[in-house]
């Protein structure tokens, strides 16, 4: 071997970079497990908050000192190896800003029908469609107004200088897509910024290229109540008179005429004067007992105003809404609700505030150049600062309005509604409510990030409690340990020393990967640690390829030396191609995926070109060095010695069994399918929300779900048993298409009132997912073209390595073949009982089958090359002998993935059941779709164009 140098030193190298990022690792371990015993009680109970003091304490201090340098907990944190939501806890999320309120708002607010239906309609074809809403809007509005160009809707004062009456369309949709890109920018910033302040360590913030949408994930969050709250809030700032309840009583009276002649089923509208006796006590009877009946307006005697117990606000907003539209109530008054309850208690009061622009003084996030939490009379506030503008507006407005009430709104809740005693003229003011400190912090951080310039959504979500997390890590070690362990055993039974040497190359492999992900400060997650073990299996294969080799050079009577230069140098092309084919994989992978499946996908990648590394240059250069020095190899044991042996079995004669095997077992897949209403799709393809629950003692999951089909109202409704048997997983599709934060409390409420069935079982919810309908239509047009790509891309690999599209065909039919396949399998499966969802974490799975199929395949077409290359045979002969000289390769390396499948299947826990599933199927199929139909099926192609040749020239030679 040439350059052994070379090869010490590069990995000498990254053996030291990998211990250099692996070390922050360590010490972050140590403090954190400092932290946790300071914080211990003495009855072996962790404070929480102690220990988070704790680590605060020490954030900017020097807790590690390498080559003399020092680092603080802040610069360990940020170059240790991150652990994914899915082992450490915490919340995953993915917003979309809503164009719609940009396009309205550039079209300043117009009202035509054309334009109000075009913006309903790329609405929902967005909800099935991948194509930009801009796009949408205009074909819409095309089909709907087809005489009446966009530059009569966009040009106006606040556009004038870039849409006049005579740009085009095609202009007037450039600047629109332009200020939705420039939206969506500032959304990001703002949202960047209220999580920066937020306080969570090692926060992930991306915005998704081509989209509308950011993507979050917030390891250690806690409440996710307040992260919502905290991302939502679009920040619209305004500063607006309170009308005074005496000044509306003349409305109340014909409200109350209105009521009693329109609503004669219902009681009476009743309205309650000032001079009521007892009236706090008469609104407490009132707004508790007759909700349902009609709607209650009820006034504290202590302070005139509105309140109402909070069961009862939508029931009251829905009558304002009646009232205004039957003009019973003035135009000019808008009703707010406060944000909060005080005190604790049931009752939220309704403001009544002037609504004109010309009345209202809207001011919005962006006049406020500083907020700040502080205390004002010991209770929590927030300090503001504005800028020249909302200086001079405000201290206008408080000149107007001395005496009287303003209340401070922000996206149209009252946060405190103070009495102005005397105008401000610098700016500078504080909101009072009844806040927590949490709450005064939050909110400053979002006047200060400013307005958001259009309403976002959470469209996917995903909550992880840390108790999980640590069951998913303990899932993942146990798994990682047990496959590593039973590869290296049988490495050692099967090549007895040279074994061992490839069970040091595999050691060398796993540091490196380890290392590198933590030198890239990737995430590790469960989908991650999937890719590790699976890498264990695979990584070895390079070696097996090489032993055989090595094996049949020294049958053939070589020295050892020679042997192995010889194994090493006739195993490179296979190894070379087979390796490529998979990396292509893992880059399709990475480029459709999110999440954990980008995880896997890395984790992928990297042990492919580590495994390489590892198995080409490390397990040569000890090998070599052990020959060299007289020490005894031995490729073979008394077990494998005979194993393999002269086989000589005619495939290609069997092949067209095989081809009546497989599409009988399509069939039947297909016909389960159909029967089963089609596959059973995961929340990620057909969006819903789902929750992980965890009972004191196991519950069955068809009782709970018998017991809980009534309060989802008929939606489809999913209940399984989740990694133990006092775990259950209740996935529902109930108001799948609505993103608000008002179906998530929906369905939270219908999943507890079900829950309460078991309320003596102590149920928790530990964990829970939201896929919107939009997201989940993105999700499966993402899955499909990752398989149609990786296909194609395989069939012009094979192409331009081969020189023969009868290859690339053979490879991607057996491909499309093992796909079809994999499909079936679980359709039967699911006949006998074992369900699995179709998710993301498949789709991985049948990428990688793909991957690993087309290695096997490889390997024969390697060597079918290189018999033609000699032409010693006939094609059928020559094929044949291909795939019976290989098969102890494609036999042994699919055992050693096998063997860790099973592993993952067995101890991966539920949430990579169908992901193990897949690969145990796929394996097995993989196997047999290389021997008994790729290298089959390109010999069919071949032979039938020679004998069209053949045809064709016998034509003309009798012509002749």
């Amino acid at each position: 071997m040439r350059n052994k140098n070379v090869v010490v030193i590069l990995t000498i190298i990254v053996s030291l970079i990998c211990l250099y990022s692996l070390s922050f690792t360590f010490i972050s371990r140590n403090v954190q497990q400092r932290a946790t015993a300071y914080a211990t009680t003495s009855e072996g109970e962790v404070d929480q908050a102690k220990k988070q003091q704790y680590l605060d304490s020490i954030w900017e201090k020097p807790v590690y000192k390498l080559v003399g340098y020092p680092y603080t907990f802040q610069d360990v944190k940020e170059k240790e190896l991150n652990l994914g939501l899915d082992l450490q806890g915490g919340m995953h999320i993915i917003m979309e800003i809503s164009p719609i309120e940009v396009l309205k708002a550039l079209s300043n607010n117009e009202q035509s029908q054309a334009f109000q239906q075009a913006l309903k309609e790329a609405e929902k074809l967005q909800k099935i469609d991948n194509e930009s809403f801009v796009d949408l809007f205009y074909k819409q509005y095309q089909k709907l107004a087809p005489e009446s160009p966009l530059h009569t809707i966009f040009a106006n004062s606040r556009n004038q200088e870039y849409i006049d009456g005579e740009s085009s369309d095609a202009d007037v949709l450039a600047f629109i897509q332009q200020e939705v890109n420039d939206a969506v920018d500032r959304s990001f910033e703002i949202v960047r910024n209220r999580i920066d302040k937020f306080g969570v360590t090692q926060p992930n913030v991306q915005r998704l290229p081509g989209t509308e949408r950011i993507q979050l994930e917030l390891p250690g969050v806690d409440n996710p109540e307040r992260v919502r709250k905290l991302l939502q809030g679009i920040a619209q700032l305004e500063f607006r008179q309170v009308i005074e309840l005496e000044e509306m009583l003349p409305y109340w009276e014909q409200a109350s005429h209105y009521w009693t002649t329109q609503h004669t089923e219902q009681k009476p509208f009743p309205l309650i004067s000032a001079d009521s006796i007892d009236l706090e006590q008469q609104l407490l009877q009132d707004t508790t007992s007759s909700a349902l009946d009609f709607p209650i307006f009820g006034l504290s005697a202590s302070t005139y105003r509105l309140a109402y117990q909070i069961a009862d606000t939508a029931t009251i907003s829905t009558t304002l809404k009646e009232l205004k539209a039957a003009r019973v109530l003035p135009n000019d008054v808008a009703f707010l609700w406060d944000v909060k309850p005080e005190n604790e208690s049931e009752i939220l009061e309704l403001y009544v505030v002037r609504s004109g622009r010309s009345i209202s003084g809207m001011l919005g996030g962006d006049v406020i150049t500083n907020a700040t939490q502080n205390l004002e009379n010991g209770k929590p506030s927030v300090a503001m600062q504005m800028n020249t503008e909302g200086s001079r507006k405000w201290k206008k407005m408080t000149s107007e309005n001395i005496g009287h009430r303003i209340a401070i709104v922000l996206d149209d809740q009252v946060y405190s509604a103070p009495v102005v005693q005397t105008e401000i003229p610098n700016g500078n003011s504080s909101i009072s409510g009844n806040f927590t400190i949490e709450e005064a912090q939050d909110l400053a951080n979002i006047l200060k990030a400013g307005k958001m310039p259009a309403p976002i959504q959470i469209i996917e979500e995903a909550v992880v409690g840390p108790t999980l997390g640590i069951e998913t890590i303990t899932q993942g070690l146990v798994s990682m340990a047990a496959g590593l362990g039973l590869v290296v055993m049988f490495m050692v039974l099967y090549y007895s020393s040279g074994g061992m040497v490839a069970n040091i190359a595999l050691l060398f492999n796993i540091f490196f990967i380890i290392g590198v992900l933590a030198q890239l400060s990737a995430s590790l997650t469960l989908p991650g640690i999937a890719g590790i073990v699976l890498t264990i299996g695979m990584s070895v294969d390079a070696n097996v390829l090489i032993f055989e080799r090595v094996k049949e050079e020294l049958g053939n009577g070589k020295s050892v030396l020679n042997a192995i230069k010889l194994g090493y140098d006739k195993a490179y092309s296979s190894i070379i191609d087979s390796n490529a084919t998979t990396f292509l994989t893992g880059v399709i992978l990475y480029t459709f995926g999110s999440g954990g499946i980008k995880g896997f996908a890395v984790v992928l990648m990297i042990g492919i070109v580590s495994s390489l590394f590892t198995a080409v240059f490390i397990s040569r250069l000890m090998i070599e060095s052990l020959a060299k020095r007289g020490k005894v190899l031995s490729f073979t044991t008394l077990f494998s010695k005979s194993l393999f042996k002269d086989v000589s079995f005619n495939f290609i004669q069997k092949r067209k069994w095989a081809y009546r095997l497989s599409v009988l077992t399509v069939i039947v897949g297909l016909a389960c399918i159909t029967l089963q209403g089609g596959l059973n799709l995961g929340v990620d393809f057909k969006g819903g929300r789902s929750y992980v629950v965890r009972f004191d003692t196991p519950v069955a999951a068809s009782d709970v779900r018998i017991v809980m089909l009534s309060d989802f109202q008929g939606a489809g409704l999913e209940v399984k048993t989740f990694n133990q048997d006092n775990q259950l997983k209740i996935t529902t599709s109930y108001l799948a298409e609505d993103h608000s934060e008002k179906a998530d409390l929906q369905v939270k409420e219908a999943l507890e009132k079900g829950l309460q069935n078991y309320n003596i079982e102590h149920p928790e919810i530990i964990s829970s997912a939201k896929i919107g309908a939009t997201m989940a239509q993105d999700v499966k047009e993402a899955a499909q073209s990752s398989v149609i790509y990786t296909l194609g891309i395989i069939f012009l690999y094979i192409l331009v390595r081969f020189q023969k599209w009868q290859y690339g065909l053979g490879a991607v039919v057996a491909l499309a073949h093992d796909v079809l396949m994999v499909f079936a399998a679980y359709a039967i499966a699911r006949a006998f009982g074992f369900v699995l969802e179709i998710d993301q974490v498949f789709i991985a799975a049948i990428l990688t089958i793909i991957g690993y199929s087309i290695n096997d395949t490889v390997v024969v077409f390697d060597r079918i090359r290189e018999f033609t290359q000699q032409k010693t045979d006939g094609l059928e002969l020559m094929y044949n002998k291909a795939i019976n000289d290989t098969l102890s390769r494609t036999i042994i390396t699919s055992f050693t993935v096998f063997v860790v499948v099973v592993v993952l299947l067995v101890f991966g826990g539920e949430v990579l059941r169908g992901f193990s599933f897949a690969l145990l199927v796929g394996v097995i199929l993989g196997t047999y779709s290389s021997i008994f139909i790729a290298a089959p099926l390109a010999l069919d192609v071949t032979g039938w164009r020679n004998r069209k040749i053949d045809k064709v020239g016998n034509r003309q030679l009798s012509k002749a």
